[in-house]
């Protein structure tokens, strides 16, 4: 059974300095925090902000081919959970044709938040999670850690980047 989330937010985990991205069922009943890298959250956070590139980025290069050739993205899902490492799928239809490709959990959520389509985690994954957690886990977005990325974002400049795109 496949669980509908939202990104709740970005964050940066204190102990590791990483940046994750948190999601949500509507319900408040699960909260998944996935760690990523810090291009995968620049990539994730800039259509949330509403930025574009002047030039596609390696996300929007992919839908752009998916719609060039008349094959739409209908979902993403996290499906998978092995040896602390998150699987994949981007859920596809072409045509009559339906088909699953195997992604990151960061190249998903950026292809999903650019096309506005649902983001489902595998309810095993979540139930696990809740265990290992035992109930004491909270993620909790406050004011200051939105004020970082932001901060983040602000700084980023089109103009300062070495090699254009």
């Amino acid at each position: 059974m496949m669980i509908k989330m939202e990104i709740f937010g970005l964050a940066m985990d204190e102990k590791t300095n990483m940046p994750l991205v948190i999601l949500k069922d509507k319900e408040d009943k699960y909260i998944l925090p996935i760690w990523i890298g810090a291009l995968e959250a620049m990539a994730i956070s800039m259509p949330l902000k509403g930025m574009t590139m002047p030039r596609p980025m390696t996300h929007d290069l992919f839908l752009d081919t998916l719609a060039k050739l008349e094959a739409e993205l209908v979902h993403v899902e996290i499906s998978e959970l092995k040896d602390s490492t998150y699987y994949a799928i981007l859920a596809m239809n072409h045509g009559d044709r339906k088909l699953r490709i195997d992604s990151r959990p960061s190249d998903a959520i950026a292809m999903a938040v650019r096309t506005k389509v649902p983001i489902l985690v595998n309810k095993e994954i979540l139930e696990t999670i809740m265990k290992e957690q035992d109930g004491d886990y909270q993620v909790v977005l406050n004011d200051e850690e939105g004020k970082k990325w932001a901060e983040i974002l602000e700084k980023y400049r089109l103009d300062d980047i070495k090699y254009k795109m």
